[in-house]
């Protein structure tokens, strides 16, 4: 390990537990920069923007972990309690778990609740970081006009060069180990710190980032109440690099097999046909994965095809429940490749030519609370 970057990971972390929050974001961020100036790392951000089917930036060969020491005595360190003041706030911040410091920033919208309000957190692709995230996505925008909060957590460079999440590395796969574990205790403190209905708590991710949030869904059932997986692979897909590689490029080798700790998480899955970096077959995976684990639940089959206001073609497949609500529901874009669909041009990744899979995703989302029973430790 970098003997500075060691330092103020260290550092970043100490502080982290005294509440000297803004200290501690300003060490990480030194750590993540590697020592650069900030207009050093606006040009590597600017020049950074991957190439939709480059495999090789998807995916780094050096992705490590190692594996942390027992938790501590106390719980994990959480952000002060917040005031929601009715002013608008994105805020930087940084949150241990095991000794293990995360990166994240949230969003809270200006305007004003009658209640606890619904928490989306956005798991980000591989190069990208939440501020790229955020504008491609254009999640803020719909959290301003529907009043839940977005929290977009930030992996490092440590980590994996690329900042993709570790879905294929068995120990990021599982409940409490790795960064599993580590998204976990961070939405947990960021609900615990905001005024944040429990039984709203939803997690979406693209490329790697959706499937760590598939794996969220299937670890963590007692946590979230519904998955948004765009581009993404099932749980499962890979145990190592080479199996990764050829998930990615030919789709799952067999039936994905990832544990569910209770009843399946309500999910939905775009996919792009398309798409040359992430084979849709994985797609179609995470939507079986799924509804196995509704167990029979979802019995009838609502298709449809249709096309966006920008000329994107698409069919649209919900799986439905006895209750009569979509328990799983797939978009697949025709034509489409390697991008967030219906995003903005001011992100990477994005598909402006829709449909628009955010506004998509929170009308899922907010059909469904939580009804997981709480799962073993």
């Amino acid at each position: 390990m970098n003997p500075l970057f060691e330092r103020l990971m260290r550092k970043a972390t100490q502080l982290t537990q005294v509440g000297q929050l803004q200290e501690a974001t300003r060490a990480i961020q030194r750590a993540l920069g590697g020592g650069a100036d900030a207009a050093t790392r606006a040009t590597d951000r600017a020049t950074a923007t991957p190439a939709a089917n480059d495999e090789a930036r998807v995916l780094d060969v050096e992705a490590r972990f190692v594996e942390p020491a027992p938790a501590p005595e106390t719980p994990p360190a959480a952000p002060p309690p917040a005031r929601e003041t009715g002013v608008e706030q994105w805020s930087d911040g940084v949150f241990a778990h095991q000794h293990r410091p995360i990166a994240y920033k949230l969003f809270v919208p200006g305007t004003q609740a009658a209640g606890p309000r619904p928490l989306v957190v956005m798991l980000h692709g591989c190069t990208q970081n939440p501020d790229d995230f955020a504008a491609g996505t254009q999640m803020n925008q719909l959290a301003r006009e529907h009043g839940f909060l977005v929290l977009y957590p930030a992996q490092t460079q440590h980590a994996n060069a690329s900042k993709c999440w570790n879905w294929f590395k068995s120990q990021h796969q599982r409940r409490g180990r790795g960064e599993p574990a580590l998204l976990a205790a961070l939405t947990q403190s960021v609900i615990d710190a905001h005024d944040i209905d429990p039984e709203r708590v939803y997690v979406a991710g693209l490329s790697a980032g959706g499937a760590m949030a598939d794996i969220l869904g299937r670890s963590y059932p007692d946590l979230f109440a519904a998955v948004g997986v765009h581009s993404g692979l099932p749980s499962g897909a890979a145990s190592d690099l080479m199996s990764a590689m050829a998930a990615m490029k030919n789709g799952p080798a067999a039936a994905a097999s990832g544990a569910t700790d209770g009843p399946g998480v309500p999910t939905i899955v775009f996919h792009g046909d398309a798409d040359g970096t992430v084979h849709a077959r994985n797609g179609e995976a995470v939507v079986r994965a799924a509804l196995a684990a509704q167990d029979g639940a979802a019995t009838r089959v609502q298709a449809s095809d249709g096309r966006s206001p920008q000329g994107r073609a698409f069919t649209r497949r919900v799986h439905v429940d006895a209750r009569g609500r979509a328990a799983v529901e797939q978009w697949l874009l025709h034509g489409a490749g390697h991008a967030w669909s219906g995003g903005s041009a001011r992100g990477s990744y994005t598909d402006p030519s829709g449909p628009d899979a955010s506004a998509e995703m929170l009308r899922f989302f907010l059909s469904h609370r939580k009804v997981a029973a709480a799962a073993t430790p």
